[in-house]
C-alpha cells in the first residue's frame, strides 16, 4: 500500500494534523460527557475491526485522542484516510453535529 504525506492526508480531512515526530495524523474530539465518548470510541472500533484498521488512541473523560498510521506501510495511506472520515463520521453523530 502506497505511503501517502501526513501533510498530504491532514490537508484533506477537516481538523487533523501531523503527529509530531511521527509519519502520522491526529485529531483530539471533545464530547458532551465520558458516555459520549465511550460511545463515540465503541463505534469508531466496530469500524476498525471489520476493515482490520485499528487507530492509536486515547481517552479522558470526554476527550478521545487519535492517531492514525499504517504501521505495515510505516506511514499514512489511503486506509487512514478512509478511517479518519469514519471517525469524523461518528463523531457528528455523538456531538450532535
Amino acid at each position: 500500500m502506497a505511503k501517502i504525506a501526513p501533510d498530504t492526508a491532514a490537508a484533506q480531512l477537516d481538523g487533523w494534523s501531523v503527529a509530531e515526530g511521527q509519519e502520522a495524523i491526529v485529531k483530539e474530539f471533545h464530547f458532551e460527557d465520558f458516555q459520549r465518548a465511550f460511545a463515540f470510541m465503541t463505534r469508531v472500533a466496530l469500524y476498525a475491526e471489520k476493515h482490520d484498521h485499528h487507530p492509536e488512541w486515547t481517552n479522558v473523560y470526554n476527550r478521545v485522542s487519535i492517531t492514525l498510521a499504517t504501521h505495515d506501510a510505516g506511514g499514512v495511506t489511503s486506509k487512514d484516510i478512509a478511517l479518519a472520515r469514519a471517525i469524523d463520521a461518528a463523531a457528528r453523530q455523538f456531538r450532535g453535529a
